[in-house]
């Protein structure tokens, strides 16, 4: 067995939370290979295994009774070039902005606006990843995933992949697919997406008048760094929040006490709320307890300031939500998957 499994592994490493709990045994997946050694050994063993890719979309309770294989697979690789597109295909453990910045340094655009998100390819289509006017579905062709029921690859279009606001059909059959690589349509000709109004104005501000990919990725990059906390020195999971969809007739009411809501109509009728607006509304920004916090510059991100346990940060993070319901009749989901 090529598979290499380890016993009782410390977490830390791999969550950019930070947070320090255990797995009874941890395995790296290089190919597909280790992935099927990695089912049968669960089989096998009667053990839960749980895949993860870089980490950065959990939020890990308590040592896990269970093999946690990190996805680690690699490779980038243009499998079609026709009328100034191309077809790329990554593996599922290639590292996520990197695989953006090799988009750009080939000349492809598409994925831009996508720059500096942490995570994997791999798990970028489970929550259709999103920022600044793009979501993946904008960019994505298709995926290969392994049936963990029985064993078999599938192939998965855009139809298939059902995506929605931070949604797909992986995010509904739990644990059932394995994502091994996804293959994106990306251009050689730049279509860019500057509906983004600060993503605009800094390039404003740089006097780029004729942007190109790389200077909006540069633009995001700088604006992703000056809101958001680097994993690396304050362990965080990014925005933790979702913005919340809500009625009309929800929204009116809260307007009418909270004339600054920040909001944005669907084309379904509903609104779409700024999750964060209404959690500096309540006062949460900023807030500490322990080494568990709110980040002080974007109330959508809660940090660990050192040794916060994931159970200090969940029960923030309910606090929240039960706050920002009480007063605004308004339910927030959580974006990191619990463990």
């Amino acid at each position: 067995m090529s598979l290499q499994i380890q016993s009782n592994v410390s977490l830390k490493p791999f969550n950019t939370f930070g947070v320090d709990v255990r797995a009874r045994l941890f395995a790296d997946a290089h190919n597909d290979s280790d992935v099927r050694e990695a089912l049968a050994y669960s089989a096998a063993h009667k053990v839960e295994l749980l895949v993860i890719g870089g980490g950065s979309n959990l939020l890990l309770s308590g040592d896990l009774d269970a093999l946690v294989l990190r996805m680690a697979s690699r490779g980038i690789r243009i499998t079609h070039e026709d009328c100034g597109a191309a077809i790329v295909e990554a593996e599922a453990g290639e590292p996520w902005h990197p695989f953006v910045q090799e988009m750009l340094a080939r000349g492809l655009s598409g994925v831009e606006n996508l720059s500096l998100i942490p995570g994997t390819v791999g798990a970028a289509p489970m929550q259709n990843i999103g920022a600044y006017g793009v979501e993946l579905k904008d960019v994505f062709h298709s995926l290969v995933a392994l049936d963990r029921e029985s064993g078999e690859l599938r192939e998965f279009s855009l139809a298939d992949c059902a995506f929605g606001y931070r949604d797909s059909v992986f995010k509904h059959q739990t644990g059932r697919w394995l994502i091994l690589r996804v293959r994106f349509k990306l251009s050689f000709a730049a279509r860019l997406h500057l509906d983004y109004g600060p993503v605009r104005q800094r390039l404003q501000e740089q006097g780029i008048q004729a942007p190109t990919p790389m200077h909006v990725s540069r633009a995001i990059c700088e604006i992703r760094s000056e809101k958001l906390p680097d994993p690396a020195v304050l362990g965080n999971a990014g925005s933790f929040f979702k913005n919340p969809i809500v009625c009309a007739e929800l929204a009116e009411r809260i307007k009418q006490t909270h004339p600054g809501l920040v909001a944005y109509p669907q084309p379904d009728g509903q609104v779409k709320l700024a999750a964060g607006w209404l959690i500096e509304q309540a006062g949460w920004k900023g807030f500490r307890e322990g080494d568990a916090g709110v980040h002080a510059l974007q109330s959508l991100v809660l940090v660990n300031y050192g040794s916060a346990s994931g159970l200090d940060l969940l029960t923030l993070a309910q606090r929240i939500q039960a706050d920002i319901l009480e007063r605004f009749g308004v339910t927030l989901e959580m974006e990191p998957n619990l463990y």
